[in-house]
């Protein structure tokens, strides 16, 4: 939990020792602390992309020079007379960056400084008031936990939320106004109910059970993002089709495109938000023994909170693009390159994790590993669950070009996509895919394979091996007596 939050290291800081101590620190993203010698006093917390620069600024003499020979100059802010201890943490993203800020802000301040020094607010989400004898959809940003199983998003802002339950509620005629009804026939109304937009249960103009029954089809519209009314639609269409009827099929089309243009106005997160599950991939920080060149980081959000990160080995993964000049075979372009053990592999006394030479079986034990992080955590109070929505919905709704990382979402059938999960590691830990070199189709399809074993490896490997070039035929000796 973010309560019992550590930084990775921590060096005790002396000025006359300043420039040895300071060469120590990686020049590199992360996030640092900086505390004085009394444990009640209020620490200096923040994340940069150059960790040594930072705190060089920080801490070095106001007469030192900076890493171009510049001098610093004394109006900036110096720390070195009040700083006793040095605390950072390596990050490999910003993604990585703002969430182990929060947790170091939220274990050092609260939450409420927290939340006030990040500036998080909870997202807009559509809440569906199923309790009312008459549910209507509204858009809000408080979220607590009674109306959490009846909110949908989360959405990047009001206007977008807004525009989205305008969109909905054009499909059907559930009520929009905001009072609490007292069914009567002298009950004035609204101009949606003049437009024969509503189906007017203040008037008493239709029963208890039928306005429950639209109710509940605007819940599954929200729930599967207009998918259970786009299949009503379609096979009425067909139905239309198949005896002639092309006038009802048009029209049945007509409100099918309808449909399809409000279901566009959203991203692909947007939905229940007690069932909002999503992997997240951001490159990896080196360690201090190893790069980071193999290697991607994986979060999981789950259960409303933002676990990991846990490290993927990319090793065997190798990314390229789907279309090349011998087109889309797996032949012609292997996304995966592994070697195949001949027989079990065994574990080594010491060692920690599963082994294992499988790609595969390395993403499927990195997302067990996030799964038991999330039920050792437990599940989070509903600020702290707003929190992390608002942290991932900051990260997500940022232009694709200056949204370092990818997001995956499960399959319907609620499995995680392993190879989409790897791919998009490869991609952080190798960088973007290239295209790999022209090859002669023909040359190609008369490639021939053989396998050699290595029994000492254990493993196969496949060789191309391209076909022998035919013989020509000897000419017989030419006389040259005549």
């Amino acid at each position: 939990m973010s309560e019992s939050f550590e930084f990775e290291r921590r060096v005790e800081f002396m000025a006359e020792r300043a420039s040895e101590i300071l060469r120590e620190i990686p020049a590199a993203p992360g996030v640092v602390c900086l505390r004085g010698a009394e444990e009640q006093s209020q620490p200096y917390l923040t994340r940069a992309p150059d960790v040594r620069r930072r705190l060089r600024r920080l801490l070095d003499s106001p007469n030192a020079l900076d890493e171009a020979g510049r001098p610093v100059l004394s109006k900036r802010l110096n720390l070195r007379e009040r700083v006793r201890w040095i605390e950072w943490t390596r990050t490999g993203s910003e993604f990585e960056s703002t969430l182990v800020l929060y947790c170091a802000a939220r274990a050092n301040f609260g939450p409420e400084e927290a939340r006030r020094r990040l500036r998080l607010h909870a997202p807009f989400v559509l809440r569906m008031a199923t309790t009312n004898e008459h549910p209507r959809v509204y858009v809000t940003n408080r979220i607590t936990r009674k109306s959490l199983g009846e909110s949908y998003g989360p959405f990047p802002s009001r206007a977008a939320a807004e525009r989205y339950c305008e969109a909905v509620l054009d499909l059907f005629k559930l009520r929009r106004c905001w009072e609490d009804l007292e069914v009567s026939p002298d009950h004035p109304g609204c101009a949606y109910g003049e437009m024969k937009m509503c189906m007017e249960p203040c008037k008493g103009a239709c029963t208890r059970e039928e306005y429950a029954a639209e109710a509940e089809r605007v819940r599954a519209f929200l729930e599967t993002n207009g998918e259970s009314m786009l299949g009503e639609l379609a096979a009425k269409r067909e139905r239309a089709s198949e005896a002639m009827d092309f006038e009802t099929a048009a029209a049945v089309h007509k409100q099918w495109e309808k449909v399809k243009t409000a279901t566009q106005l959203v991203d692909e997160i947007v939905g229940p938000l007690t069932e909002l599950r999503a992997l997240v991939v951001q490159a990896a920080a080196p360690n201090d023994e190893e790069s980071a060149r193999d290697r991607a980081n994986v979060f999981a959000f789950e259960q409303g909170r933002i676990a990991g990160p846990e490290q993927l080995s990319t090793l065997g993964v190798r990314a390229v693009k789907e279309q090349t000049a011998v087109g889309s075979s797996l032949f012609a372009q292997p996304l995966m390159i592994a070697a195949v053990p001949l027989k079990e592999p065994v574990k080594v006394e010491g060692t920690t994790g599963t082994p294992s030479l499988n790609p595969e079986q390395r993403a499927e034990a990195a997302i067990e590993r996030l799964k038991e992080r999330v039920r050792a955590a437990g599940a989070p109070e509903i600020e702290e669950r707003c929190d992390y929505l608002a942290l991932l919905r900051r990260w997500y709704y940022r232009p694709e070009n200056k949204r370092a990382g990818a997001i995956l979402f499960p399959n319907p059938d609620g499995a995680w996509p392993v190879r989409r999960l790897l791919n998009a590691a490869a991609r952080e830990a190798l960088g973007p895919p290239r295209e790999a070199p022209p090859v002669d189709r023909e040359a190609a399809k008369g490639m021939k394979t053989r396998v050699l074993h290595e029994g000492r490896e254990g493993v196969e490997r496949v060789v191309p091996v391209l076909p022998k070039r035919k013989r020509r035929k000897a000419l017989p000796p030419k006389d040259v007596s005549e």
